[in-house]
């Protein structure tokens, strides 16, 4: 385990470079959103109008969350090794106060560019901001218990797929953020899109949690990157069998397509909202892999992925507000519109820059995304150099 010193506290290399790899990858998903002609006019993992180059593109950033909740459990559990529960939990309460805030306000703002709050959407960062209030009170039981308590979250959450609530029923609202994602009306009119409730993430931080008793002081390197290789190696082959069956972990049964093709992509696909077992097994499977084989690769070239990946939210909020603005840019250029043009509202396909009249093809997407990345880490590595020479408390939120 490579350890690079800061001002404030020792970073784990291979778990920083892990986080900034499906950061990068994430952000193609989003470029995707913004910028590819289909983006608003059909779901890319929809097998009847879909096609493998856009089913795949969407497929590998199915990697991101799931990476990020469980590598934010992680760093939880490794900050309870020199704080003391007490402070830990107060930070928690603070942090995900604070996320949950930024997700209504910036995020919000930063992908659709208005202050209307006709429509309100409850993101990753919204789901680890619940998700760390959560932790707050659980980081006070014994490790044993939560063990238990993730695995229990982790195998059982999709016995509750057959709960379907709705708006008149009582209690929906609850439900909604706690296990069933999707649309309502809220107060005055506005929209309501809650695609990541708490509980299936939550689940995911609590198991980030225990991976990160494999990062104690005591545990060996060699031990640690054995222990990995199994745990992920038996959550892809756990994936494999339940999925081969049919039977459990997923409310989305695959099925023989036309071709060889499609019929795998039936099989890989599986349920993002909410979170299924099969979908975390899926992906979370090789990055226990990913970071037994890391801790192991002494190199410069994966420098870049670790600066992206010590400053999180730093190039998860700035990489909206590029994406989405140059994409305006662009769209006011080829259709020879004005910003006045644009209608900012809700369901105005982010502002109409992908509707019927804009929209580019899935090569300059890639190129688009290329570009951004490249233009996020001279920003982001600034901010890392200030983040890890500086000690301001506030530090620690952004």
């Amino acid at each position: 385990m490579t350890l690079s010193q800061s001002a404030s506290k020792p970073r784990i290399s291979s778990i920083d470079i892990v986080r900034g790899i499906v950061m990068v990858i994430m952000a193609l998903d989003h470029t995707r959103d913004f910028f590819h002609h289909d983006s608003l006019q059909m779901e890319p993992t929809d097998l009847t109008r879909t096609y493998p180059a856009l089913f795949f593109t969407r497929l590998i950033t199915h990697w991101c969350a799931p990476t990020f909740v469980m590598l934010a459990g992680t760093s939880i559990y490794i900050s309870s090794q020199r704080k003391s529960k007490r402070d830990l939990s107060l930070f928690l309460l603070s942090r995900g106060a604070w996320l949950i805030l930024v997700e209504v306000v910036v995020i919000r703002f930063g992908i659709l560019f208005n202050f209307y709050y006709d429509f309100i959407i409850f993101q990753v960062i919204w789901a680890i901001g619940a998700s760390m209030i959560v932790m707050a009170a659980l980081i006070f039981l014994g490790d044993n218990i939560l063990i238990i308590l993730a695995v229990l979250l982790l195998f059982g959450r999709n016995l509750l797929d057959g709960i379907t609530l709705t708006p008149a029923d009582a209690g929906f609202w609850p439900w909604l953020f706690f296990y069933q994602n999707g649309f309502a009306e809220g107060p005055a009119g506005a929209s309501i899109l809650v695609p990541y409730p708490v509980l299936p993430w939550l689940s995911i931080m609590l198991g980030g949690y225990v991976l990160g008793m494999l990062y104690r002081s005591s545990v060996a390197s060699n031990d640690r990157q054995r222990y990995l290789l199994i745990a992920g190696a038996t959550a892809i082959v756990l994936f494999i069998v339940l999925r081969y069956s049919n039977v459990y972990g997923d409310p989305a049964p695959w099925s023989v397509q036309k071709n060889a093709m499609f019929t795998l992509m039936s099989f890989l696909k599986c349920t993002k909202y909410p979170a299924s077992l099969l979908y975390t097994l899926m992906t979370l499977g090789p990055i226990l892999i990913l970071l037994a084989v890391l801790e192991k690769i002494q190199t410069t070239a994966l420098q870049p992925f670790a600066v992206f990946g010590r400053v999180p939210l730093f190039y998860y909020v700035l990489h909206f507000y590029l994406i989405h603005g140059l994409a305006i840019v662009c769209y006011m250029i080829t259709t020879h519109k004005t910003w006045s043009d644009i209608d900012f509202h809700a369901g105005k396909a982010f502002g109409g820059i992908n509707s019927d009249d804009g929209g580019y093809s899935l090569g300059v997407t890639y190129l688009v995304w290329l570009g951004v990345v490249l233009a996020l880490y001279p920003l982001c590595r600034a901010y890392n150099r200030y983040k890890s020479t500086h000690t301001q408390w506030w530090l620690s939120y952004l």
